[in-house]
């Protein structure tokens, strides 16, 4: 298992039928990753069409608390689970 480094905060290894992707996160999200309502972990969730994402979480009542993210692998939300558990739903760069 190789790593497919984007930058020095992001790499991802894959695997048939798997990918496994660790990050740091930039600075000033740091406070919401020692959010104890959240935590450090998070799940990333890889999406064809990441607005079909965000309206049918929309319609399911957990709207996304913010924007679109772009970033050098794609673009991204975080979303929160009932509990509070953080989401990361995420639309590589090399798809439509």
């Amino acid at each position: 298992m190789e790593p497919a480094p984007n930058s020095s905060t992001y790499a991802e290894f894959e695997l048939p039928g798997l990918r496994l992707a660790i990050f740091t996160p930039k600075a000033e999200n740091s406070a919401e990753f020692a959010a104890a309502s959240s935590g450090p972990m998070s799940l990333c969730v890889e999406v064809r069409d990441l607005a079909d994402a965000i309206a049918h979480l929309t319609v399911l009542g957990y709207p996304p608390p913010g924007g679109i993210m772009h970033i050098s692998h794609g673009q991204e939300i975080y979303a929160y689970d009932p509990d509070g558990n953080r989401l990361i739903l995420h639309q590589r760069s090399d798809q439509g």
